[in-house]
């Protein structure tokens, strides 16, 4: 069953007097569970598609329909509330909130959504524990490594039981040692909790464990390969 499909997606910037063609005609499906890797160079469209995915940014033209939400017939409204409850994003910069804590984090977007606290607690210590952080739920961001607060963004993403998870450049900011072990740990969300992952990267450990690669060059899909 798809839950993402998108559909001759085409995404055009102006910077300056200059006209970049980001995306030039793209389809991509993605079914429930997929384990996915949007691969390509710098400046490929790998970012704009994921970010299109999300309901961060819209295309120029072409479709999306993302857990049976068609863009196009949506609001902002719709939209913020689509992001709020079916899909977890997990950013290159962490993006936790500094004077909040471990759990806290965790917790805002149920807090968000409106889940009862104790709820949110239990829900939160349980993905703190399965992402290896037990014990550490009242640290703030600074007293975490750069490792520890991705894991936290991914709990994050997680907690609340999104659709689907977008994860741009996850690995770009922590060393090769820690990024295995952290694609190792959303591998393990995904076969355990059938959460759909879709990342955008250009680290080849990351697209060794893709279950599925798809590049994209000069704002094209070049190859679609599913191992």
């Amino acid at each position: 069953m798809a839950i993402v499909k998108a559909k001759n997606i085409k995404k055009t910037y102006v910077q300056g007097k200059v006209k970049v063609d980001a995306l030039r005609g793209v389809d991509l499906m993605v079914d429930k569970a997929e384990f996915v890797a949007l691969a390509g160079p710098s400046g490929s469209g790998k970012t704009t598609l994921l970010n299109i995915i999300g309901g961060l940014d819209l295309p120029d033209s072409g479709s999306v329909i993302v857990a049976n939400n068609e863009f196009a017939k949506m609001n902002q409204a719709d939209l913020a509330s689509l992001r709020l409850h079916k899909i977890g994003f997990v950013f290159q910069a962490f993006n936790l909130i500094p004077v909040l804590s471990a759990i806290e984090n965790v917790e805002y977007v149920m807090l968000l959504q409106g889940v009862p606290k104790t709820e949110r607690h239990d829900r939160a210590t349980a993905i703190l524990d399965d992402v290896g952080l037990e014990g550490k739920y009242d640290r703030r961001p600074a007293e975490l490594s750069g490792g520890q607060q991705q894991r936290v963004a991914v709990a994050r993403a997680i907690v609340s039981g999104p659709a689907i998870v977008l994860a741009d450049e996850p690995t770009a900011n922590l060393d090769s040692k820690t990024g295995e072990g952290l694609v190792l740990m959303m591998e393990k969300m995904n076969k355990e909790k059938n959460v759909t992952f879709i990342f955008s990267t250009h680290d080849s450990m990351v697209m060794e464990y893709a279950r599925r690669l798809v590049t994209i060059k000069d704002g094209l899909i070049v190859n679609d390969e599913t191992r």
